[in-house]
């Protein structure tokens, strides 16, 4: 239907997988080594350590061993880029993208087929259905990537060049043997993920931020900057969202902290959440915007939009990217100050890291209670001490003490999360800002967690322990709506 004049005689050539003692048919393009064989020579002939052992005539140690995360082998990746060239070749793209995803998937899936009787190509069944959705994935979707983002299990894709690809399962990176065509393939890719958000990358332009389309965060660094290839790092989002009942399952948070946390949800607490890159600062962001009331109006501004929030009445804000002129730049100080003349209940900003902090300050101070935001910071003392940083970096010209007691004054809260070094997530500090002696800001844990050792796997064990505070210092917001006994019985029973 979509094929192009003259490709009838390119199909008429017959390809034959390649055997193990037989060149291959696909053209040389093709049966060039692996990108993945090329950068294990060039390291291993560069290496001192290497060259010592080649010297001493003893056997190269292997490099560990990557996962299998498909079945796919070097063979069959030849006969899948001679016949993806050769649809290529067939098929008109421009016809192909006025149809939607199905139609064209199924357009596709014919002419490979006849592709594949063309050049007598010998496959089983299954080998021929895994080739027609790899294909597919590759014209219409995100390629290899697929199979990955079908797992729920993996927190983080990290792409470096077409040849190494890195998942994060259980809080470990694991090397897999996922593989794309080219970088051109991957650029090809990136292009098309960063395209859906209106963004783009290039070489003018090397450097996004952008999101799939459920909320993953997305990070692309392409060349001259990126020396080995387009670099993709992906942050996926469980399809399930997450609840304080999960993170109690998972051991992040004891159940008598997860009553604390709740009650400091439904109390409209203005909230910091503090930790370090991974260490799920956005996911308990998430859980504890559940407690928000259904008939609030919340606002929240990002980066890249990730947080999914449940409410009905809820507007989503995001930055953008100056053109390629330079213009037309909104930054997240811009979101927040226009969040101001929206009538928002709550303002939650995905995460603090220029001069809106003093905005958000200003937001929590002057009615909007309950809002919340995230920080990286490795503890809640240095949470402060960063925000104060935030604010006067924005040149503002104020006295060190007039920032401290504006804090003091806005923010009640402050979660510290922590990926230990087994990988695990765990909320680490529950902390609140009492108030200020002279410069300095006096804050008091109610909760913490208390490493004891680890098991026989390398787990690390502790506990989460109440520090002892029986009437915290949002004990009146508590009662005043109503739930200071539950916030007295979770406190004691932390103990």
């Amino acid at each position: 239907m979509f094929g192009k004049r003259g490709a009838t005689e390119e199909l008429a050539r017959p390809v034959q997988r390649p055997q193990a003692n037989a060149a291959p048919a696909a053209p040389a393009a093709v049966s060039k080594p692996a990108p993945a064989a090329k950068l294990a020579a060039a390291v291993s002939s560069a290496s001192p350590a290497a060259a010592a052992q080649r010297s001493q005539s003893a056997p190269q140690p292997s490099a560990p061993a990557a996962i299998a995360v498909d079945n796919r082998s070097d063979e069959y990746y030849n006969v899948k880029t001679t016949i993806f060239s050769a649809l290529i070749d067939t098929i008109d793209l421009a016809q192909l993208a006025q149809l939607d995803v199905d139609s064209a998937r199924e357009e596709i899936r014919d002419i490979v087929n006849e592709i594949i009787t063309i050049k007598n190509v010998v496959m089983s069944i299954a080998e021929q259905e895994q080739l027609l959705t790899d294909i597919c994935n590759d014209v219409l979707g995100y390629g290899p990537l697929e199979p990955l983002l079908a797992r729920d299990d993996i927190a983080d894709i990290m792409v470096n060049g077409a040849s190494r690809v890195f998942i994060e399962v259980a809080g470990k990176v694991q090397l897999t043997n996922i593989r794309f065509r080219d970088n051109a393939q991957l650029m090809n890719i990136c292009q098309r993920i960063v395209s859906q958000v209106g963004r783009r990358v290039d070489e003018s332009s090397p450097i996004c931020d952008a999101r799939l389309p459920d909320g993953s965060r997305v990070n692309v660094i392409a060349p001259p900057l990126a020396l080995d290839g387009p670099t993709l790092t992906i942050r996926k989002f469980r399809k399930d969202k997450l609840k304080l009942e999960d993170l109690v399952r998972y051991g992040s948070i004891s159940p008598e902290g997860a009553r604390v946390l709740a009650v400091i949800g439904r109390s409209r607490c203005n909230i910091i959440v503090s930790g370090g890159t991974g260490s799920g600062k956005t996911t308990l962001l998430n859980v504890l915007t559940a407690y928000i009331d259904l008939d609030e109006r919340v606002i929240t501004c990002e980066d890249a939009a990730e947080l999914q929030l449940q409410q009905p009445h809820v507007v989503r804000l995001e930055t953008r990217p100056p053109n390629l002129e330079g213009q037309g730049q909104i930054t997240m100080r811009d979101l927040v100050r226009n969040c101001l003349r929206m009538r928002p209940e709550r303002i939650i900003v995905g995460e603090v890291r220029g001069p809106e902090a003093f905005d958000l300050l200003q937001a929590m101070n002057t009615g909007h209670d309950g809002s919340m935001g995230t920080v990286h910071a490795n503890s809640p003392r240095e949470a402060l001490s960063r925000i104060e940083s935030l604010i006067t970096m924005g040149g503002y010209n104020l006295p060190s003490k007039t920032i401290r007691e504006m804090i003091v004054g806005s923010i009640d809260i402050i979660v510290q999360a922590e990926r230990l070094r087994d990988g695990s997530r765990r909320i680490t500090n529950i902390t609140e800002v009492v108030g200020s002696e002279g410069d300095v800001i006096i804050t008091q844990d109610l909760l913490t967690y208390q490493i004891e050792g680890e098991d026989e796997s390398g787990r690390i064990k502790g506990r989460h322990a109440g520090t002892g505070i029986a009437r915290p210092a949002f004990w009146d917001r508590a009662r005043y709506f109503g739930l200071e006994r539950e916030l007295a019985e979770a406190l004691d029973a932390a103990q």
